[in-house]
């Protein structure tokens, strides 16, 4: 990752800017749009079977044959955490281990109701890494410190390597038996958000990219796969503003 992406993302930060505030309709239709694409994808990259349409129609409410509860649940679930991410955003609220675990607690709801909202009680390995989280019993003192770092060292980062590494840290310490990944990508866009930019959405399709920079950066310390990968996502999520400007 070069200081080049940054200015190149801080440029289309500012063309966004200048059409501020955009049109109630145009904002209702885009975030309609995010939050769809937004919970299939984070789902989908988790094992959740539904298909894109059948994501939109469970958040609906409506139930569909051959898919199991946990599934609709996901994705209604999902839902509910990013109108609270975008809650925490409107009301200026830092983060903190307390959103932390409302956010996990939304994440979990009606899945599992022992360990939603709380951190875990037993040792994990995350299937396909080399990385190993921390025990269990190290878990508070590591939140902690990484709640510490966000509020001093992360904060003279650019905001797209700060979302991106407090999505990285997070993950690393696995801090929850399950909820771990799409809190995390919750938790990264609430970053950008606080900062101007739009959510982004890290696609299925990069799974595989995705975990390998990953897993590079939790076990070598080094991000830049990671923070380009992310970076090329944010640049993604100007995309649909354009559309909707009919800057395209």
């Amino acid at each position: 990752m070069n200081n080049k992406q940054f200015t190149q993302l801080d440029a289309l930060k500012a063309k966004l800017d200048e059409y501020r505030p955009l049109d109630p309709e145009i904002i209702r239709n885009l975030h309609e749009n995010l939050v769809l694409q937004w919970t299939y994808h984070s789902n989908a990259i988790e094992g959740n079977t539904l298909t894109l349409k059948e994501t939109k129609v469970a958040m609906e409410g409506i139930t569909i044959g051959g898919k199991t509860l946990r599934e609709h649940f996901e994705a209604i679930n999902h839902r509910d955490a990013i109108l609270f991410v975008e809650d925490l955003v409107t009301k200026q609220q830092p983060l903190d281990e307390r959103a932390i675990k409302s956010l996990h607690q939304l994440v979990l709801k009606n899945i599992d109701a022992d360990n939603a909202g709380r951190y875990r009680q037993v040792n994990v390995l995350i299937s396909g890494a080399d990385h190993k989280p921390p025990q269990a019993v190290q878990v508070p003192e590591q939140m902690e410190a990484f709640i510490q770092w966000y509020k001093s060292d992360a904060q003279h980062l650019h905001p797209v390597e700060r979302a991106a590494r407090v999505h990285g840290e997070f993950v690393k310490i696995h801090p929850f038996t399950d909820g771990n990944g799409c809190t995390s990508r919750l938790l990264m866009n609430l970053i950008l958000m606080q900062s101007g930019f739009p959510a982004t959405v890290i696609e299925v399709e990069q799974r595989l990219a995705y975990y390998e920079a990953l897993d590079t950066a939790h076990c070598t310390g080094d991000y830049s796969r990671f923070i380009t990968l992310v970076a090329e996502s944010v640049k993604r999520s100007f995309e649909p503003y354009w559309w909707a400007l009919g800057e395209i």
